[in-house]
């Protein structure tokens, strides 16, 4: 059997060493336009930043490599150029002389990826203007920084254009992020996507959220100006362009493939497209997402590396079926991390799917044992239970709780079966109460009427039909900061004021800072006759829904990396908004436990020598 795998890098590669271990007598040929194969496609933002220093890290096999471990010939600088199916050849054009040769195929797997997106804005050919897809993007990035570029426009507010960012902030470089939407990572809701706003500000990104491109013009001096939908201009030294992928479906097309609504080539449960005798895998292929079961396109490493070895399994007789995509993901924005799996809010509204959420806000570790941080997480589920998707944010903790939300959501589990896994813990590690446990609490209590929830994007309705808002935090909390129109009770004195609360039917709406005490009000309540309900994610998740995580104030590049909150007296203010202490003669140490200081917040200092 000879198989012509069209594309050298992830899918086409982990293919080509999957048909190998089950058949050594199979001949394989893999054709790739680039001039590397099997390279870290997404490890190219990290060799910017020189957080990988060594390039060659990057290339995880070469040609010579493949053709010594397997006995595979990759053939780069090889364009496949036309497909013909009736008599199962390919052409292929050699790119460094333009010579065409004819080769055989008995099956044949499309695996050319996807493409950055360049659309026709005026400029958009000028020199100095970058996209990141390929080792030699990145080289071309490289050598403009080292050549001194320190203004760039990032273009995009994807993993690319966040991950390039970053990078380029740890190389010195100005770094403003023009996004279209009006949030960054938009596979995350807003509300978590304020975290991820909050970081890239607090390292001196300049976000430009809700703006698009106009036109970019090259001026005299070689320096870039990009005018925005809105009018402002942005000078820049160099442009990268983050704008999304499209898959590279011409070939398949031209052969007369079936291609989707979504534009990428449809396929069966067993990868085979149209043709029984073509399979495709990766960037180029619409999926069907596991938990909507609508058709997209998800371009993401790990289904694509599943998908090599489903079509590879396939093509030997072994049967194998791809159970859809779920869409897990993790991304690093500078020291935060942010993930999600299965489906977002904006996701299920859209193709009409009922769903109900809760978020929480719980300590990466036990708050006793030094160095626990907030995780923000929150989970989407069916009015009957099922897990339908799951997003975090935080410093610690993150990838392990949604890599379990995935486990689960695969398996099928509901909010109940959250609060019956048994999950390791240890002080440093954990909680005996996980937050994934604590998020089946959570939702458990919603859906049986013991705690109705309601989402911070559903107050104002809420207000509007006559509910009473209730503060239960403390009184320094609630002078940095309140809910518009909230009373305030402290949780400690509620069972003494419950007379100050409008009795009958109008609902008690009560929130605290994550949660947790507007939980236990919320029992006081209803066990004293009061209709309530709690706000998830309390204050937090408010606030975070409100401001999206935007800092009004312009950022500066030399702020300090550290968002935590004091308070003045009035609203609430950034460490580099607060008076400076006056200089005395002498200093003294004084060394704070602040473990498992996480609610009540913030913390106060003094001014005062």
């Amino acid at each position: 059997m000879r198989v012509i795998i069209v594309g050298g890098n992830a899918g086409g590669a982990s293919a080509a060493a999957r048909l190998r271990r089950l058949d050594e007598k199979a001949e394989i040929v893999v054709y790739e336009m680039g001039a590397y194969i099997s390279f870290a496609n997404c490890g190219l933002p990290y060799h910017i930043g020189n957080v990988i220093s060594d390039r060659t890290q990057l290339l995880v096999q070469t040609p010579a490599s493949m053709k010594e471990r397997f006995n595979i010939d990759f053939l780069t600088g090889s364009e496949v150029t036309s497909i013909d199916r009736q008599a199962h050849t390919v052409i292929v054009k050699d790119l460094a002389t333009g010579t065409e040769t004819t080769d055989r195929y008995d099956r044949l797997v499309l695996s050319p990826g996807g493409s950055p997106l360049r659309p026709p804005i005026p400029g958009i050919d000028s020199e100095g203007i970058y996209s990141l897809w390929t080792i030699p993007d990145m080289d071309r990035i490289i050598e403009a920084v080292h050549a001194g570029a320190r203004k760039a426009v990032v273009v995009g507010g994807g993993f690319i254009g966040v991950e390039v960012a970053e990078n380029l902030r740890e190389q010195k470089v100005d770094v403003a992020l023009v996004e279209m939407l009006p949030q960054v990572l938009a596979f995350l809701d807003p509300d978590i996507a304020a975290y991820a706003h909050q970081e890239l500000q607090t390292h001196g990104v300049d976000l430009r959220l809700g703006d698009g491109v106009k036109s970019f013009a090259k001026n005299v001096d070689g320096t870039l100006t990009v005018t925005l939908t809105s009018g402002a201009r942005l000078a820049a030294d160099m442009v990268i362009l983050a704008i999304g992928v499209r898959p590279n479906t011409r070939i398949a097309d031209h052969a007369g493939l079936a291609i989707g609504p979504t534009y990428g080539i449809v396929v069966d449960e067993h990868l085979r497209t149209s043709d029984p005798d073509i399979y495709a895998i990766g960037d180029v292929i619409e999926v069907e997402h596991f938990v909507t079961k609508s058709m997209a396109l998800i371009p993401l490493a790990g289904p694509a590396n599943r998908q090599a070895r489903i079509a590879a399994n396939n093509i030997v007789g072994h049967e194998d079926v791809y159970g859809g995509t779920q869409g897990t993901s993790i991304v690093k924005v500078f020291d935060l991390a942010a993930g999600a799996t299965g489906a977002s809010s904006a996701l299920l509204t859209k193709l009409a799917i009922p769903f109900r959420s809760v978020t929480i806000h719980p300590g990466s570790h036990a708050g006793y044992y030094p160095g626990s941080t907030p995780v923000h997480i929150k989970l989407l589920y069916s009015p009957e239970g099922k897990l339908l998707g799951a997003q975090a944010a935080g410093y610690d903790g993150v990838d392990k709780r949604i890599d379990v939300l995935a486990t689960a959501m695969r398996l099928g589990a509901t909010v109940d079966d959250l609060t019956d896994l048994e999950l390791a813990y240890a002080p440093p590690y954990g909680s005996a109460k996980d937050p994934v446990n604590m998020l089946g609490f959570v939702a458990q209590n919603d859906l049986e009427g013991l705690t109705p929830a309601v989402t911070p994007d559903h107050l104002s309705e809420e207000l509007a039909n006559g509910a009473v808002l209730l503060d239960v935090r403390q009184p320094e909390e609630t002078d940095c900061g309140i809910i518009p129109g909230a009373l305030t009770i402290p949780l400690p004195q509620l069972r003494d004021r419950m007379g100050e609360l409008p009795a009958g039917k109008k609902v008690i709406l009560i929130y605290c800072k994550v949660g947790l005490r507007g939980y236990v009000a919320q029992r006081i309540l209803a066990q004293n006759g009061f209709q309530v309900a709690n706000l998830t994610g309390g204050y937090a998740s408010w606030e975070a829904s409100v401001t999206h995580g935007i800092e009004e104030q312009p950022t500066h590049p030399e702020r300090e990396a550290d968002d935590q909150q004091t308070c003045t007296s009035g609203p609430c203010a950034t460490k580099a908004e607060l008076p400076a202490p006056r200089a005395s003669a002498s200093t003294k140490t004084v060394e704070i436990d602040a473990c498992g200081l996480q609610c009540p917040g913030p913390s106060r200092r003094s001014t005062s020598p």
